[in-house]
C-alpha cells in the first residue's frame, strides 16, 4: 500500500469514527463527494486546509490521519490509565461510544446527588 493509500484508509477511519458519511463530510465542508471518495482511496491527496476543517469541526486526528499515531488530548497531560481508557474509546463504534457517554454522565450526575 502507497502512502496515499494509507492516509485515505485513515481518512476514511475518522470519517467513520465521527459517524460521518462521505456525503455528510462533502456537504458540510463545501466539496464533492467524489472528492472525498478520492482522498479515501488514495487517488489523490487531501488538502491541508480541509485536514484542519476537519480537525476543527469534526475532531478528526489529523497526526493520526498522516502518521498512523494516535495522539492524546495534550501531551503528558493522561496518565498511562487514561491513555488506554481514551485509546479503547477511539477504537469502537461511535454507537458504543454514544452509550459510554451516557453512561459516564448517568454516572457524574448521580454522584453530583449524593454530595449534596
Amino acid at each position: 500500500m502507497h502512502l496515499s493509500e494509507e492516509i485515505g484508509s485513515r481518512l476514511q477511519e475518522e470519517r467513520k469514527r465521527c459517524g460521518l458519511t462521505q456525503l455528510q463530510i462533502a456537504e458540510a465542508l463545501g466539496i464533492a463527494k467524489r472528492t472525498q471518495a478520492n482522498w479515501e482511496s488514495g487517488t489523490s491527496d487531501a488538502t491541508a486546509s480541509y485536514l484542519s476543517r476537519c480537525a476543527r469541526e469534526f475532531g478528526f486526528d489529523v497526526p493520526y490521519i498522516l502518521t498512523g499515531v494516535r495522539t492524546t488530548l495534550a501531551v503528558d497531560s493522561l496518565n498511562q490509565v487514561e491513555n488506554l481508557l481514551v485509546m479503547q474509546y477511539r477504537s469502537i463504534t461511535p454507537g458504543d461510544q454514544e452509550a459510554i457517554r451516557r453512561f459516564l454522565k448517568a454516572m457524574a450526575d448521580d454522584a453530583v446527588r449524593h454530595r449534596t
